[in-house]
């Protein structure tokens, strides 16, 4: 016959709470377990990817850190416009984006149209194109900074790059994008007519050499000198340091014609908050 616990003898009581009791310590004292990550792992929010095929072909996404190819560019646009890409942000054709086949997603790459000498830094946040022999498929925007959207293809180099992190980040619309713009090479000097004796020389004229393209105004100076260097396909570039703690990237200094069409080209290759400085 069972009885109810009240009427079960003080000791089974005693020792049925001191049991409850050492169990309770015994399972508080084993380790817990911590969530640890491979140091190879991809930077969170970066998408590896796990193979696919396309047209019975098979691509193996991976994070190739060295990557380097040559090959063909191609570039897409308003069929896809605001429609998903692999990595679920919404395609726009006027970001400076493309699509490799097997590149992580956000990834980081600069491309040199060897057609022109054009040079873009771009972020890679699709997949594609899946035709042989082409290895990067330009946004529209890319492709008209790299001169490739209306000749459609372009010889290209493409090649993995690591901007500072804070730029890696941003992910704004190429009008926010200023730091990360096209550049073009430098171009061979076309032949220059002899001067006449009596025209000034820009040396006697110190006036005429006051006129300034600025390009961007950023708060690290790492990011401004590597700017700056990306510039010197148009002309002269430096930094300088402002007094509200900036470092302004400019271009020059240029007669007021050439200052004016630089603005023009830079504005053409992105940068559409550049203006002309005079001093």
């Amino acid at each position: 016959m069972l009885y109810p616990l009240r009427y079960w003898p003080m000791q089974f009581n005693q020792f049925f709470v001191i049991s409850c009791a050492l169990l309770m310590a015994a399972c508080a004292s084993q380790p817990k377990r911590v969530a640890t990550s491979s140091p190879a792992s991809p930077a969170p929010g970066v998408k590896v990817g796990k193979p696919y095929q396309v047209f019975g072909k098979t691509y193996i996404p991976h994070d190739d850190r060295t990557y380097e190819e040559r090959g063909i560019a191609s570039w897409y646009g308003p069929t896809f416009h605001a429609k998903p890409t692999a990595n679920g942000e919404i395609y726009n054709q006027d970001d400076v984006t493309a699509a490799h086949k097997t590149l992580p997603m956000p990834s980081w790459v600069e491309v040199t149209n060897l057609d022109n000498g054009r040079q873009l830094v771009l972020r890679i946040n699709d997949r594609g194109p899946f035709v042989d022999g082409r290895i990067i498929d330009l946004s529209r925007r890319s492709a008209q900074l790299l001169g490739v959207d209306r000749v459609g293809l372009a010889n290209v180099r493409v090649r993995r790059v690591y901007p500072p992190e804070d730029w890696a980040r941003n992910t704004a619309p190429l009008s926010r994008q200023v730091e990360l713009a096209a550049t073009t090479a430098p171009q061979p000097k076309a032949p220059v007519s002899p001067v006449v004796p009596s025209a000034p020389s820009l040396a006697t004229s110190p006036a005429v050499l006051r006129n300034f393209v600025q390009v961007a105004a950023v708060s690290d100076r790492g990011r401004a000198e590597w700017l700056a260097q990306n510039l010197v396909g148009y002309g002269p570039a430096a930094t300088h340091p402002a007094p509200n703690g900036l470092w302004r990237v400019r271009l020059g200094p240029f007669d007021s014609s050439r200052a004016i069409t630089i603005l023009e080209e830079i504005h053409l290759a992105g940068y559409p908050e550049a203006r002309l400085i005079y001093e």
